[in-house]
C-alpha cells in the first residue's frame, strides 16, 4: 500500500503553527513529526523573511512562525507535532534591535530584544558571543535567544554595547567586553585597540 505525502505548504504550516501555538512558546524541543523536505522559506542577515522569494508582509505571520522554529543540527526547520521542513537560515533567525541595561559592572544586567518581539536577559543561560572575520576583522555579535536560536546584535546596539563595555582578565589576558548577570563575555583582546 502506498501513502501518498502532501507536499507542504506555508498556508498549511502556519494553520498547524496557530493550533500548536496557542498557550505561548510551543514545546518545538519534544516534537518529533516526520521530515516532509524543504520549504522556500528563507531568513536574510537583516531579519527579513522570505517565501518563494517575496518578503512575508505579515508582521503576525513572521511572529508566529518563528515561534515553531527549532535548529537540529546545522539545519534550521519549522516544526509542528505533524510535520518538519526546513527552511534557509542566512546568518542567524533573528535580529537584536535593541537593549536595556540595568546597574554596571559585574552587577549589570543586558536585556535584549528581537525584531520579533522576544526578550532575552544576557547571562550564563543566554551569552553573547563575537565573531570576528578572519579578513577584515569585522565582528559580528550574538546573543542566545532560545534553544541553539541567537539574534545577530544590530550595528547601532553593539555601538552602544561598546559604550558601556570594561576590561576584565580572562585566562591571564586582558579582554574588552561585557558584563551581565555577573558573567564577562569578553569581545576582543584589549590589545588590540591599540
Amino acid at each position: 500500500m502506498t501513502q501518498n505525502i502532501v507536499k507542504p505548504t506555508a498556508e498549511g504550516l502556519a494553520a498547524s503553527a496557530r493550533a500548536a501555538t496557542k498557550r505561548g512558546l510551543p514545546p518545538v524541543h519534544l516534537w518529533n513529526p516526520p521530515d516532509c523536505g524543504d520549504l522556500d522559506i528563507r531568513i536574510a542577515r537583516d531579519g527579513t523573511w522570505f517565501y518563494l522569494g517575496t518578503p512575508i508582509g505579515r508582521p503576525e505571520l513572521v511572529r508566529l512562525f518563528s515561534t515553531i522554529l527549532r535548529k537540529d543540527g546545522d539545519r534550521y526547520v519549522l516544526v509542528t507535532p505533524v510535520e518538519k521542513v526546513g527552511i534557509v537560515v542566512d546568518d542567524a533567525p533573528f535580529v537584536a534591535v535593541d537593549f536595556t541595561a540595568e546597574g554596571s559592572g559585574e552587577a549589570q544586567s543586558l536585556t535584549f530584544e528581537t525584531n520579533l518581539g522576544d526578550f532575552a536577559l544576557a547571562g550564563p543561560d543566554h551569552p553573547i558571543r563575537v565573531e570576528r572575520d578572519p579578513d577584515t576583522g569585522e565582528p559580528s555579535p550574538y546573543v542566545l535567544i532560545r534553544a541553539e536560536l541567537e539574534a545577530l546584535i544590530d550595528r547601532k546596539s553593539f555601538y552602544r554595547l561598546v559604550d558601556i563595555g570594561a576590561h576584565h582578565d580572562v585566562d591571564g589576558q586582558s579582554w574588552f567586553g561585557l558584563w551581565s548577570q555577573a558573567t564577562f563575555f569578553p569581545i576582543i583582546p584589549s590589545a588590540e585597540l591599540g
